[in-house]
């Protein structure tokens, strides 16, 4: 089997936030954000995979600071973990104002790539070659947020077949939502 280190397909693009690209509150618009997310994913995995990589899921997009109009936008992208034909990208977005040379933390994500041959099927992946703890800490920290998803898919599928609804009303009284309770017994 064939092998790339994390260092082989890190990627990193860097853009300007114009004016064109704000919302009405004048910081940048999340969804322009995410659209460089998927292309700095994209770049990533397809670099690692050698073609055609397609985005399959989106984890975890936790805005932590707002852009803000003139910001250079940084967005690193490294493969923190491979499966047969997926690629788990961990992606540090970071906002640097030049004028007043400070630098923010805005975004961390993950998307999972999934790699695809001439066919438009699946294709294989070389491995990840792991040089360094931090590259190791990545993969298995990737595992355990794999196991995590599953496991909450599980729970929440369990959930909907089982959910009695009159059993759990009584939590939505501290909720901000109504309803006709003369629809529903107990």
């Amino acid at each position: 089997m064939e092998y790339r280190s994390v260092a082989y397909s890190k990627t990193t693009i860097t853009e300007l936030m114009i004016p064109a690209y704000a919302n009405f509150g004048g910081k940048i618009h999340g969804g322009i954000l995410l659209s460089l997310m998927d292309k700095v994913a994209y770049v990533c995995a397809s670099k690692h995979a050698g073609g055609y990589c397609v985005t399959v899921s989106v984890d975890t997009v936790d805005f932590l600071q707002p852009v803000e109009v003139g910001d250079l936008v940084s967005l690193h992208a490294s493969i923190n973990y491979v499966g047969r034909s997926s690629l788990l990208v961990g992606i540090k977005v970071i906002a640097e104002d030049v004028a007043n040379a400070t630098v923010k933390h805005t975004n961390t994500s993950y998307f999972t790539m999934v790699a695809k041959g001439d066919d438009n099927k699946p294709k294989e992946v070389p491995g990840l070659f792991l040089e360094n703890r931090e590259d190791i800490r990545r993969f298995l920290e990737a595992i355990k947020r794999k196991e995590l998803k599953q496991n909450y898919k599980t729970e929440l599928d369990n959930q909907k077949t089982n959910l009695a609804i009159e059993k759990e009303l009584h939590k939505l009284g501290s909720e901000r939502c109504d309803f006709d309770r003369s629809k529903f017994k107990g």
